[in-house]
């Protein structure tokens, strides 16, 4: 693979040096720099054709105590969001899909989602997100009935500013008629 990427630098930078004059440190500094570019280019594409095994099996990945990552075998983890960002560049959808898993299986050990689901339970806060949104459903309503009383008066306003220039209009029209 090394000799098609050597191959494809030098026809890159042939086909430049072809159209605009080089020095021969010039030359050599664009075969680096292209050569560098195409390693970059081609890096990716390895990495994801590495990583596509699993480094731990599904049923092993996901313990009540500890999820563990399949991508580098990490263990020990209540959560795997947090790894995959810092560490993979990854999101919790696209690490699904890499390794088939389900959206029925959580991200997180089945203890500590547990755990934090009776906490939240404890402190009763599924009541206070239930009294938030409807104090938020009632402030909207609030807003659209003063944003729609604000408006009768405008549409008012605007139909009735027609017909006062056409009353204009007509009096001096009216008016010019008189005049001898």
């Amino acid at each position: 693979m090394a000799s098609t990427l050597l191959e494809l630098t030098a026809s890159i930078v042939s086909s430049h040096a072809s159209v605009s004059e080089m020095s021969s440190e010039e030359l050599l500094a664009e075969l680096q720099k292209v050569h560098a570019a195409l390693q970059k280019l081609e890096a990716p594409a390895e990495a994801e054709s590495e990583s596509k095994a699993p480094a731990i099996s599904l049923k092993k990945a996901f313990q009540p105590d500890q999820v563990s990552c399949m991508i580098c075998g990490k263990t020990g983890m209540k959560t795997l969001a947090r790894h995959l960002a810092q560490v993979h560049d990854m999101k919790p959808g696209a690490y699904r899909k890499q390794f088939g898993i389900p959206s029925s299986q959580a991200l997180t050990a089945k203890n500590f989602s547990e755990a934090r689901r009776k906490m939240a339970q404890d402190r009763g806060l599924a009541d206070n997100l239930a009294k938030a949104r409807a104090v938020r459903a009632a402030k909207i309503k609030a807003k659209a009935a003063t944003e729609e009383k604000a408006a009768k008066p405008a549409k008012a306003a605007a139909k009735a500013a027609p017909k006062a220039a056409t009353k204009k209009k007509t009096a001096k029209i009216s008016a010019k008629a008189k005049k001898p």
